[in-house]
Order: structure tokens, then sequence, then C-alpha cells
């Protein structure tokens, strides 16, 4: 028997940046478990960020 895996959906052209309301292209999920969600121009800003934070960077 297998336990089930939970997997985030894929991101749509609903899913948008939460900085500049742009289409979301990445989404970044935080050690916490929360998630954000950005657009590519904003996703590069803040690689840098998210990686030092642990995040799990989705492309």
């Amino acid at each position: 028997m297998t336990s089930p895996t939970l997997t985030r959906p894929e991101l749509t052209a609903a899913d948008r940046c939460d900085r500049c309301g742009a289409a979301a292209q990445v989404r970044a999920i935080l050690a916490g478990g929360g998630e954000l969600l950005f657009c590519g121009h904003h996703a590069r800003e803040h690689e840098a960020k998210l990686k030092e934070l642990s995040a799990d960077i989705q492309r």
C-alpha cells in the first residue's frame, strides 16, 4: 500500500504574480509551507533570497 503524494497543480493563465499581477511563471514553496507566485522578472529578482531561505523553486 502506498500513501498518496500531495502535489501542487500546474500554473495556469489564471495564476498571477504576487508582486505585479502579471502571469505567474514560477512557484516558490517556502520551508514553512507557504507559496509565492512570480512572473519571470520578479522570479529572477528574488531568486537569490529565495534560495537563501531554502525555498523550492518550481518553473
